[in-house]
């Protein structure tokens, strides 16, 4: 591969990669006014907007791997008693959203840079793989006792996949005060010998820790410097290499999926007693979408009972 040298700002975008001698492959990711427009939607602190950045560009790097273009990758941390008691992220053909839930009031006693632990304290990671296609799904559950989002991604790759990874990322806030994050992920694949466990690799392709320590170099402000192209990137941490295969990349945008429709549909699961309890005295049930904050008035009378 060559490295790009044609001015850009590179974002919103994320490309795959492979390594065939190394037996590797990677996913690097950059967000930016689709980091914006989900952020926008909810008045979020520093820290938060910080760690569901960071979670945004981790479901992105995660998401991209899925060849079933209906399929859709699911992060969800859940802390009950703690400051940040749930943040969900999910990713489904490039587009992305996600929320937080916390307590603003315990927030504002900590530091500018509280870390993970101090936020979900004795949380849990899930990660979430459903295939829309053989409508199979995978999860892998892991504590949220890593430094970051990125170390857990890799403790759930370790125990879930056993699959020796590499999580990178990065948030950077511009002159314009949005936040731009960029990732990188990179995984040791084995060869599928019969009977060996994949952590195994380690020992077969001890190759894996030059991948690793290379990647490792990779710094903050190169992931999330839109002006750097995701191909010279990768271009910087493996130029050396004897073959580098760049795959095609992917569109990122936010992509809530409620509408008026679909909120029906839900309600239309309900008892209609239910429904009437969550109605207002106009007869009208409000739904706010925790994703994009838009409010959906849905009338008791659009609901229609079955014939007999």
């Amino acid at each position: 591969m060559t490295p790009n040298t044609a001015p850009t700002t590179d974002l919103d975008r994320v490309i795959g990669f492979t390594i065939p001698s190394r037996h590797a492959r990677g996913r690097v990711a950059r967000l930016g006014p689709v980091l914006d427009e989900i952020l926008s939607a909810h008045a979020y602190p520093e820290p938060i907007e910080r760690l569901l950045a960071e979670a945004l560009t981790l479901t992105a790097l995660l998401g991209a791997t899925l060849k079933d273009a209906q399929g859709q990758m699911t992060l969800q941390a859940q802390s009950p008693g703690a400051i940040v008691s749930l943040l969900v992220c999910d990713y489904k053909n490039g587009e992305l959203r996600g929320y937080v839930q916390f307590d603003a009031e315990r927030l504002s006693q900590l530091g500018k840079k509280p870390t993970l632990d101090a936020l979900c304290k004795k949380g849990h990671l899930a990660i979430t793989f459903d295939q829309a296609a053989t409508r199979e799904r995978y999860q892998g559950i892991v504590p949220l006792v890593a430094s970051s989002i990125g170390a857990a991604a890799e403790e759930y790759f370790l125990q879930s996949e056993q699959i020796p990874t590499l999580v990178r990322i990065g948030t950077h806030r511009g002159k314009d005060g949005k936040l731009v994050a960029g990732g990188i992920l990179v995984q040791h694949l084995p060869e599928g010998e019969a009977g060996r466990e994949r952590l195994h690799v380690r020992l077969d392709h001890p190759e894996w820790q030059h991948v690793e320590a290379l990647s490792a170099t990779m710094g903050a402000d190169e992931l999330a410097e839109p002006s750097i192209p995701l191909e010279n990137l990768v271009w910087r941490l493996f130029n050396e290499e004897e073959e580098v295969r760049v795959l095609v990349g992917t569109g990122l945008s936010r992509g809530c999926r409620c509408d008026t429709t679909y909120i029906t549909e839900v309600l239309s699961k309900f008892a209609p007693e239910d429904r009437a309890e969550m109605a207002d005295e106009n007869g009208v049930i409000s739904v706010d979408c925790a994703f994009c904050s838009k409010k959906f008035p849905v009338q008791l009378g659009d609901f229609v009972a079955p014939p007999l």
